[in-house]
């Protein structure tokens, strides 16, 4: 029986594109390329794929200097090299990380974060294109799941990196960090390497040096594609979830006054109109001009996983984000309906209330 011939990584990242719909024809692509391993094998590899025209696409490269390192000014030369070697449009911008890191009082790590998708959407806006990618790959995925997991999260924290998320797309996340440097090994390319990835001062780099190999060695020496298959299971749970929570949300709602969204009650019958002139009475003391009103009876029949899941939605809806959000505010505002005593009201925080009378509960945002 002949052998099954193994896949090169071209293909392999070929495979994630079409199976995520990453890139389609005609996008216009900011890569954001750093010179590292994956980031210049993620350039090369969709070089490749332009090329051979597998897929018609453009690309852009965009690099942030952190000004940290030493041998910042000579990442930055390597990948202009390659850029102008193979006429790709090379941006680039010298950042001092370190300062804006001590001035707002965070890590680099997070400060230098920041910065580079800050840079990446100024160029994608330049260009006017359509999406930024980014190299982050399936040890990067897992790495990401146990820091989360470690932080006591919930399923979304569970699945790591996602291939697509808004307009960031991850052309690598299906590709292990070995595969990556045997490609960078096959293909004669000399990445830069920054030495600060193998110093135990942050804590992604605790997980990736220490905590994976530890478990490799001891437990379980696939931990990588294990976590990876818990990553696909909880995708597809969450998936799940939150369907049935859009049912129940679109059950309960009894207005919305979004301007941004398409009220999801937009077709009303007299019986509706009466009870949007009810709600519009009952509130009309707050001066808020943007918000949703559910049915408190049937939120409060709900279990609790959809119950956190609908005022996760709602407040998405709302603010087209949760963050600030956390799962002790949650857990306020279902105590909260679950009292169910008219005229009382949680601010979660200083934009977002929560008020509860005659048998609803009022999301309004106080911007």
């Amino acid at each position: 029986m002949a052998q099954r011939k193994k896949k090169t990584l071209i293909h392999k990242v070929l495979d994630t594109i079409k199976k995520y719909h990453l890139i389609e024809t005609g996008d216009k692509l900011v890569l954001g390329v750093s010179g590292g391993p994956d980031s210049i094998t993620m350039l090369d590899i969709l070089l490749k794929i332009k090329q051979e025209k597998q897929i018609a696409f453009d690309m852009v490269v965009a690099h942030v200097n952190h000004m940290i390192r030493e041998e910042a000014n000579e990442d930055e030369e390597f990948v202009k090299k390659y850029c102008m070697k193979n006429n790709i449009q090379f941006f680039s911008k010298s950042i001092d990380v370190q300062k804006i890191a001590n001035t707002n009082k965070i890590s680099t790590e997070e400060a230098g974060r920041d910065v580079r998708y800050a840079f990446f959407n100024e160029v994608l806006e330049k260009i006017n294109g359509t999406k930024i990618a980014i190299a982050h790959n399936k040890n990067d995925k897992v790495e990401t799941i146990i820091m989360n997991a470690l932080r006591g999260c919930g399923l979304p924290g569970l699945k790591g990196i996602e291939p697509v998320r808004e307009q960031y797309i991850r052309p690598l996340i299906e590709c292990e960090r070995k595969e990556i440097e045997d490609y960078c090994e096959e293909n004669h390319i000399e990445p830069r390497m920054d030495k600060t990835n193998f110093e135990n001062i942050y804590t992604r780099n605790k997980i990736r040096n220490v905590v994976i190999p530890y478990i490799q060695q001891e437990f379980n020496p696939n931990i990588i594609a294990t976590m990876d298959r818990l990553s696909n299971l909880v995708t597809e749970q969450e998936a799940y979830i939150k369907k049935q929570t859009k049912i129940v949300y679109e059950k309960i709602l009894l207005e919305e006054n979004i301007p941004f969204h398409q009220n999801l009650k937009s077709k009303e019958n007299k019986e509706e109109q009466t009870n949007k002139k009810r709600n519009e009475e009952m509130f009309q003391n707050t001066n808020d001009k943007e918000y949703i009103i559910l049915d408190l009876k049937e939120f409060n029949k709900q279990e609790k996983v959809i119950k956190s899941n609908l005022i996760l939605y709602t407040i998405t809806r709302l603010f087209h984000t949760t963050q600030g959000i956390e799962k002790i505010h949650i857990e306020d505002i279902i105590k909260l309906c679950a009292n169910n005593i008219g005229n009382k009201f949680l601010m979660p925080n200083k934009h977002l209330k929560v008020f509860i009378k005659n048998g609803k509960i009022k999301f309004s945002k106080e911007i």
